[in-house]
């Protein structure tokens, strides 16, 4: 081989390095690493590990750990092992069984970010909105305060109206987003938590004539003179707008912050998927079926549509009401119990002998 073709098949193999690379995702890399790191320095642990090993492991922390969170370390330690080359002591039958028996004694009802109603989306907005009309900027703190609330703002009526995820709404870039002519907005997402194929996926964002999203995020790219690159990006005190973009992990703390400073109630109670509940919740009570649901926001299985659902206590009661009226039915009175009657004595034994009749002759 000359070398030449060295040359050739050392770009060639990079190119290979490259491409793998991009098939692993960010999210993806810090879960593995954190499971790793946990594995070793907190509990030390050796890898690769046995299922005996990793038995172990579940139990010493099954009381402290949550049951998804023992998952997904346990899902991330055996990406290692299979991108090592190593048997995935995972998948033995020790451990799935293990698992299940921590999952019959500690199993608590998930935690469920509390759901953005749309009252509470839309006095946040309004009181972003006072802000981002606020010009001129006096100071650069001021200019700076005026570029996070038109930021804050796109961010948060995207992230509602499409039921983005964190990592939807940080992995989303300029040159991906275009304004159609009937004024909607269209997104492309190269890559996705649930697209596993990383084919990619158009996701469309109507022009609403409130709170609308396409007017929200026209006035962010206006003010931050952005055209490409990452669309959501950090801003320092000065004003000064980061290169690189948002981390999907990022989204809560920002999430809770902006909350905080609107005046919201217990904003410690939202999460990233707070956006996502909320408008799978205001489709259901605006009268969507779950089938134009699941269409628009990309899920593919219907129980993990029904996650994000909340049951309407109000509805369920007028329902209720309407089928089995509001009056209470005289057959569901209580019944009084009816008072037993005084012993009485058993009758005295008689000494009288009784007569029988004679047999007769015939």
């Amino acid at each position: 081989m000359t070398h030449q073709s060295f040359h050739d098949a050392g770009r060639v193999m990079s190119r290979v390095e490259h491409y793998l690379l991009q098939a692993r995702r960010e999210n993806t890399e810090r879960s593995v690493a954190a499971a790793v790191r946990h594995y070793e320095l907190e509990w030390r642990g050796l890898l690769p590990a046995t299922p005996q090993s990793i038995a172990a492991y579940l139990a010493h922390y099954a009381s402290t750990q949550s049951i998804s969170t023992l998952r997904v370390r346990l899902a991330a330690l055996g990406r290692w092992h299979r991108e090592q080359g190593f048997a995935d002591p995972t998948k033995s039958d020790l451990v799935r069984r293990v698992l299940k028996g921590i999952r019959s004694e500690h199993n608590t009802p998930q935690k469920q970010a509390r759901p953005m109603a749309f009252d509470e989306l839309a006095r946040v907005e309004q009181w972003l909105l006072s802000q981002v009309r606020v010009e001129p900027p006096a100071t650069s703190e001021a200019a700076a305060a005026r570029l996070r609330a038109a930021r804050d703002r796109s961010m948060l009526l995207l992230g509602f109206w499409r039921g983005f995820r964190a990592d939807e709404l940080t992995s989303l870039r300029f040159e991906h987003v275009r304004i159609e002519p009937d004024g909607s907005m269209q997104c492309f997402l190269a890559a996705s938590k649930t697209d596993t194929s990383a084919s990619g996926r158009s996701f469309r964002c109507p022009s609403l004539p409130r709170h609308c999203p396409v007017a929200a995020f026209r006035d962010w790219q206006t003010l931050s003179g952005l055209q490409s690159g990452p669309v959501y990006r950090q801003i320092n005190r000065w004003g000064v707008i980061s290169e690189r973009g948002m981390r999907a992990t990022s989204v809560i703390p920002w999430l809770r912050r902006l909350l905080t400073k609107a005046g919201a109630d217990m904003p410690d109670q939202y999460s990233s998927h707070s956006l996502r509940r909320g408008f799978a919740n205001w489709a259901r009570t605006s009268g969507w079926d779950l089938k134009e649901l699941m269409d628009y926001v990309g899920w593919k299985d219907v129980h993990a549509a029904m996650r994000y659902l909340e049951v309407d206590a109000a509805r369920s009661d007028q329902l209720f009401a309407q089928s089995l009226g509001t009056a209470p039915d005289p057959a569901d009175a209580a019944v009084v119990p009816q008072a037993a009657p005084p012993e009485r004595s058993p009758p005295k034994r008689s000494n009288v002998v009784p007569l029988r009749p004679r047999k007769t002759s015939p």
